[in-house]
């Protein structure tokens, strides 16, 4: 693309630039005149769906953002929450699913790249990855070499970086074969009276570029990423990041260095759209104007547009604001750290932004409506039907439960995910407590007893069939996660991966799953307080499951009482609270033994998740449980067997001898069913009358199922199944097919 501020614009150039015909007749009202080809540039990845949430944003106002222990909520890099004694957890869940479809190892390295930046740049100390993958049929041809490189490039940068991976899901689905989704989540520890924004308030401050080199990858990346596929996708592969783990960690350093002294106004990653919305946001909330000159960004390759160098997405870039005078303390310490620091611009009163090259102006635009003229939809749509129930009796009995056992944890759905996870230092930094397996990672506040623990989690097959109940789901099973390892749930991040909102009933399943997230947060006092939203996630038409990945934080006040999902002791009693009701629909008993997945998803009773939840909590920190699992896809018989192979490696875990039910359930409704607000706990039986007791005084069914000991799971009726046998099927899959034997 030439950068030429006297080219004409054509209508095919407009198209190139992802703008529609009556979205480009709106910019020229609002210029009163055509744009520069630098200005249109600018103008279309600031109005993308990535960057302006045109399509989204009506419905997103809607969800809870406040609470308590919220500091920061949307609208800043990250959202902050209190943690008490001055500490504070920043933490944001960002998509890169595009990119990592093209080019899966730089897409998701450069993804985990972004994401710490998000957090870091406002003065946290990145401590915890986590990632939420899917991709697409496992028979495709496609999908082992994207599982490989996406699993590659976040282990390679993670660990370059030296940040632990802590946690996440990996999940197969065909709905996913033209469109994988790369979730990235980081979590970050910083005080409350060192928390840095954005908004470069005051005039004649020196605007500040510090990092790595601008080049020419990742131009028109957001457009790239607000558009849908086609059978020319490959061809968009110059538009992915390239990302520098080790460049990225001694960027955190440098920052953090420099955030320790009281010379920053202002700081901004250059993510999306680059130098262009770094400048505009900072400038806009900050309510000043901004001149750049181009001549004095530091690049890597010659003969740089403007238009190239305002729209580049080259990773590990930062843009400060300081305070006047500060410039050569700030050099020193960047170039310390071996960075590129530049002063290229400085703070106005004339609220516009203006470009300048070689000594022309490339772009002179007002900075309020370049940063809040995007159009903001209301798109029509339609509320999606839920289906009718699925009533237990009608799904089939397997021909032995411990038999659908095995034919399910040898699935892609319930394989051991270890061979993705071993792959990524999770212990790192050293305050990681419990690896990556249990439901929620847990990393200690450094230098306290505090932990906070972290979750992500969605049922896309819940949220296809009821996008509202689904994605309750989604929240509260995040809810339960913290829980289960002691902590108070304190907020959400999420990201909304949908496919093309012009579609009714594609912008229906998004306008009921923002209602069903809402409800929950708000019935919960669990806020959002940052989020993504992917949309276009489609491949000729073809769009993915509707997938509102949650991100959870908690708060654990002492790390001496966390609990995990590791059996510990022969002769505990095992407890399942929590409504039994034999919910076969949408569950994975049904699409795996079955091969159908039809009705409706298991309903959400958002009372009895706060009752149960408070109640496990408590029982955590009494030292009243030895094990702790809430149960979610495949059942109760599915949590059980997970805790047995989690006690000890290769099928040396502790068995289960399970007690018959004699309830009026079918049996394998009850193992099997995916019924909601529901834990497992290891007691010592002198303890089971109480913990049963305290269950059924808050209204909670509780039943005792079991008894640990032994060296394999034993039902009554059935041959034993040998933890070694179900370790050996469980742990298989994934490595056997990575290596091509499957």
């Amino acid at each position: 693309m030439q950068d030429n501020a006297t080219s004409t614009i054509t209508p095919e150039t407009v198209a190139a630039h992802g703008l529609k015909p009556d979205e480009y007749q709106r910019l020229l009202k609002i210029l009163g005149r055509e744009p520069r080809i630098t200005e249109l540039g600018i103008f279309s990845v600031m109005w993308s769906e990535h960057c302006s949430y045109k399509s989204s944003r009506v419905w997103l106002k809607t969800l809870p953002t406040s609470g308590a222990r919220v500091i920061q909520g949307p609208g800043e890099n990250a959202g902050v929450v209190d943690l008490g004694d001055g500490d504070a957890a920043i933490f944001k869940m960002e998509s890169h699913n595009h990119p990592s479809y093209i080019e899966p190892y730089q897409g998701a390295a450069t993804g985990v790249g972004g994401i710490m930046r998000d957090v870091f740049t406002m003065g946290a100390r990145p401590v915890a990855n986590l990632n939420a993958l899917r991709f697409g049929d496992p028979s495709h041809p496609k999908t082992r070499h994207l599982v490989s490189g996406v699993v590659s490039g976040i282990g390679g940068y993670g660990n370059c970086v030296g940040v632990p991976t802590v946690g996440g899901e990996v999940n197969f689905d065909a709905g996913y074969n033209g469109n994988i989704l790369v979730n990235a989540m980081c979590v970050g520890l910083a005080r409350t009276d060192k928390i840095f924004y954005s908004a470069a308030k005051g005039v004649g401050l020196p605007v500040v570029y510090v990092g790595s080199k601008t080049g020419r990858d990742g131009i028109h990346g957001a457009t790239m990423a607000s558009a849908e596929f086609d059978d020319k996708s490959e061809e968009k592969r110059p538009t992915v990041q390239v990302g520098d783990p080790f460049t990225e960690k001694l960027l955190i350093e440098a920052c953090l260095e420099m955030m320790a002294t009281d010379a920053i106004i202002a700081i901004q990653d250059m993510g999306a759209a680059g130098l262009t919305s770094s400048t505009s946001e900072m400038a806009d909330k900050g309510g000043v104007g901004i001149t750049l000159d181009l001549d004095h960004v530091p690049q890597r390759e010659e003969g740089m547009t403007a238009y190239e160098m305002m729209l580049s997405e080259s990773q590990e870039r930062m843009l400060m604001i300081l305070k006047p005078g500060r410039e050569a303390e700030a050099e020193a310490i960047f170039r310390k750290w071996g960075l590129d620091f530049a002063v290229v611009g400085t703070t106005t009163d004339t609220g516009r932004m203006i470009v300048m090259h070689k000594g022309v102006v490339e772009a002179d635009l007002p900075v309020p409506v370049l940063a809040n003229s995007a159009p903001m939809y209301e798109r029509p749509w339609f509320a999606p039907v839920p289906p009718q129930p699925v009533l237990p009796q009608w799904v089939k009995a397997p021909n032995g439960n411990l038999d659908a056992l095995k034919t399910m944890f040898g699935s892609p759905a319930l394989c051991s995910r270890r061979w993705v996870w071993e792959q990524y230092d999770h212990m790192v930094m050293g305050d990681t407590i419990g690896r990556p397996g249990g439901d929620a990672a847990v990393v200690r506040v450094h230098g306290t007893q505090k932990g906070l623990a972290a979750t992500c989690d969605v049922t896309p097959r819940y949220v296809a069939a009821d996008p509202e109940m689904g994605t309750k789901q989604a929240v509260v099973e995040t809810w339960r996660n913290l829980c289960a390892v002691g902590a108070d749930p304190i907020a959400i991040t999420d990201n909304m991966n949908f496919g093309n909102p012009e579609r009714p009933e594609i912008m229906g399943q998004f306008v009921a799953s923002v209602r069903g997230m809402a409800e929950a947060c708000r019935v919960l006092d669990y806020p959002v307080v940052s989020g993504n939203v992917s949309l276009y996630n489609e491949t000729n038409g073809v769009g993915i499951p509707p997938t509102p990945a949650i991100g959870g934080v908690g708060l654990i006040p002492d790390v001496a009482h966390v609990a995990d999902i590791k059996l510990k002791r022969e002769g505990d009693l095992l407890i399942v609270i929590g409504r039994e009701q034999g919910w076969l629909g949408q569950s994975l008993y049904q699409q795996i033994i079955c091969e159908k997945l039809e009705g409706a998803p298991p309903p959400v009773d958002l009372a009895d998740e706060i009752k149960a939840g408070r109640l496990v909590r408590a029982l955590i920190r009494e030292d009243k449980v030895s094990a702790v699992h809430d149960l979610s896809d495949g059942g109760l018989l599915v949590a059980i067997a997970e805790m047995a192979l989690a006690s000890g490696e290769k099928g040396s875990g502790l068995g289960v001898e399970l007690f018959a039910y004699e309830g009026k359930l079918p049996a394998h409704a009850v193992w099997f069913g995916e019924d909601q607000g529901r834990y497992v706990l290891a007691v010592d039986p002198a303890r089971a009358e109480e913990v049963v007791e305290r269950a059924r005084l808050l209204a909670l069914p509780a039943r005792i199922v079991g008894r640990t000991g032994g060296d394999a799971i034993v039902l009554k009726g059935e041959e034993p199944l040998k933890l070694t046998e179900l370790a050996e099927i469980n742990e298989g899959w994934l490595p056997n097919y990575m290596a091509g034997e499957i």
